[in-house]
């Protein structure tokens, strides 16, 4: 018996395939922000699309939100394993939003377009977006999932090219705002046929195995790469830790996150079975999202740069993690702020090799949204509204070459955007936002400095319920090599006639908040990296000019002492600078 050998593929040839694929799914994305109905997609950009080959790995995903990496590849096996290939036929389009396939919440749906090559599947296109609401409660402490919305199983919400009446007169019966969610399903569907429809252009260019053969050599491309820059890191078993605030039920008792690195020549492995199990409260996500936390960390220290993100780029991490843990949470467990605990655990592999890798990893940063929900009801239209202010940018964490970036949103939410002032009020005439700005003395000091935080406070003219869900309230961001921790994140309240109150941590349920009343959001910022007496002395001034840095910051901090008015020439006193350095 002979075998036919694989498709040659030259490297012009290959090259070209591997721009097409980056190309294609930026078409994707583009056009779904288009389309969208709900702000959070076209501004804050909480979506991410894909191609993925006839196994469901990923050939190539729009870059956007990091932890979407594993989500959309997994929904997709889950959904050949169900239907089987013989069972899926052209025009169909396959939808979930099952937490515990993609390992995120209820409002992430999932579709899914099979791409046919001479009458079998050689390929997927798939999109996953946020939509505003699907159902459930509006309260902010969920227990279990059957109370955060609407659950779709696997299904065919298109069957043939015929969209299915009857399943999306249940999803239009099951949210709120139908309008948003039918535009939004048809913005996705309209993204996921962008890409058959330019994967199949591509294939119809240069064959069917061609490309397929294709995806395998990309993927070979980005192992090896990946597989070089775990060699460079020193063997040996690499371990950090800290504690969440609490999980929204239990307040006040902390909930451990423990990771360990370990590595073996160009293997990585990364032993999640330290965090704590699955908790009361909607802090929980599934295995797709623990995974999906331990391959953002490995893809940003191995091959950040290498396009596009792809299942062999990731081959060379294993990732232990059993069931249960709050990063890999089974059913009923609430799911709701599914997001939240991963990124810290992906600080937390940054702070493991720190160790290993002096200078070649990043400081801890703000690591939350920050998401304001308010809802009530708009005086103009008599109708229910909400909102989800956010996302928040903070400070992310100093490297060994440069001051940690201000304001800006959380790792795992990689390119999403806040949604701007203007936006926000236009659509919500009831809130107005009273200040947005950077929040001094919030970066840690170093070396090189953390990232700023910023301060966000909005007043509302009629009355609303608060929710809020934010972490990290307690758990400061830390520095490394001697940076000093930033300041962590925070929420308060000032009501109409000036009464200041401060929130036990960062999870606001349901309160009543007056006309007048004006919440405020402070986001930390991002750990320092080195010695702050060695940061230079201009750097010091600059930032206390800029407003980055209080004077008495710098006295306390950088040991540098400054006279003089911020809008004229500030002195430094060089003999006490001198002398607070020395000590």
């Amino acid at each position: 018996m002979t075998t036919t050998p694989p498709v040659q593929v030259d490297p012009v040839t290959l090259e070209i395939l591997r721009a097409n694929l980056v190309a294609i799914t930026d078409e994707m994305k583009t056009n779904l922000r288009r389309t969208a109905y709900n702000a959070i997609i076209y501004e804050a950009q909480d979506f991410t699309v894909g191609l993925f080959d006839r196994n469901g790995d990923t050939v190539s995903i729009g870059l956007g939100l990091p932890m979407f990496v594993g989500g959309l590849s997994q929904a997709i096996k889950a959904k050949i394993e169900h239907y089987g290939y013989d069972g899926i036929e052209p025009g169909d389009i396959l939808l979930t939003n099952d937490a515990y396939i993609m390992g995120s919440h209820l409002n992430h749906m999932i579709f899914t377009v099979p791409i046919f090559a001479d009458g079998e599947i050689v390929a997927f296109a798939s999109s996953m977006a946020h939509w505003l609401d699907v159902g459930g409660v509006l309260g902010g402490t969920t227990q279990d999932i059957y109370s955060e919305g609407l659950q779709v199983p696997i299904v065919k919400i298109f069957k043939r090219g015929v969209q299915d009446d009857e399943l999306t007169r249940i999803i239009r019966t099951n949210v709120r705002f139908a309008d948003l969610a039918l535009g939004d399903l048809r913005a996705q569907i309209a993204a996921i046929r962008t890409g058959e429809r330019r994967l199949t252009e591509l294939i119809e260019r240069y064959g069917a195995d061609v490309v397929t053969h294709g995806f395998e050599l990309i993927y070979e491309r980005g192992e090896a790469l990946a597989r070089h820059a775990v060699e460079a890191i020193p063997d040996g078993e690499y371990v950090a830790e800290t504690t969440m605030d609490d999980d929204g039920v239990t307040l006040g008792k902390p909930v451990p996150i423990k990771v360990r690195v370990v590595i073996e020549g160009d293997l990585m492995t990364i032993d999640l079975s330290g965090v704590s199990p699955q908790v009361a409260g909607y802090f929980n996500s599934g295995a797709t999202a623990g995974r999906s936390a331990a391959q953002v960390a490995f893809k940003f220290l191995t091959s950040p740069h290498e396009y596009p993100v792809n299942e062999g780029s990731l081959r060379p991490v294993r990732i232990v993690l059993p069931p249960g843990l709050v990063v890999s949470a089974t059913k009923p467990a609430a799911m709701r702020w599914w997001m939240t605990y991963p990124m810290t655990i992906i600080d937390c592999v940054f702070r493991a090799l720190a160790q290993a890798v002096p200078g070649g990893t990043i400081a801890g940063h703000h690591a939350d949204l920050a998401v304001l929900n308010l809802y009530g009801t708009d005086p103009a239209s008599g109708r229910l509204f909400l909102y989800n202010g956010g996302a928040q940018g903070g400070g992310w964490g100093a490297t060994a070459a440069k001051d940690g970036e201000n304001a800006t949103i959380c790792i795992n939410d990689g390119d999403t955007h806040n949604t701007p002032v203007e936006v926000s009020e236009a659509k919500y005439p009831s809130l107005l936002v009273e200040r947005y700005a950077l929040r001094p003395d919030s970066g840690g000091p170093g070396r090189h400095r953390g990232g700023l935080g910023t301060v966000y406070e909005i007043r509302t003219d009629t009355p609303v319920r608060l929710n809020t869900f934010m972490e990290r309230t307690r758990s400061a961001p830390w520095g490394i090599d001697g940076g000093g921790d930033a300041l962590p994140n925070r929420i308060s309240l000032l009501t109409a006639d000036g009464e200041p109150i401060a929130f036990r941590n960062g999870k606001v349920d349901s309160r009543p908040v007056g006309a007048g009343d004006r919440i405020v959001v402070e986001t930390g910022g991002g750990g320092g990296y080195g010695p702050p007496h060695e940061r230079p002395v201009d750097d010091v001034v600059r930032d206390v000019r800029a407003g980055y840095v209080t004077a008495e910051a710098a006295r306390e901090h950088y040991g540098v002492a400054l006279a003089g008015p911020l809008d004229g020439d500030l002195i430094v006193d060089e003999a006490t600078t001198t002398r607070l350095r020395t000590r």
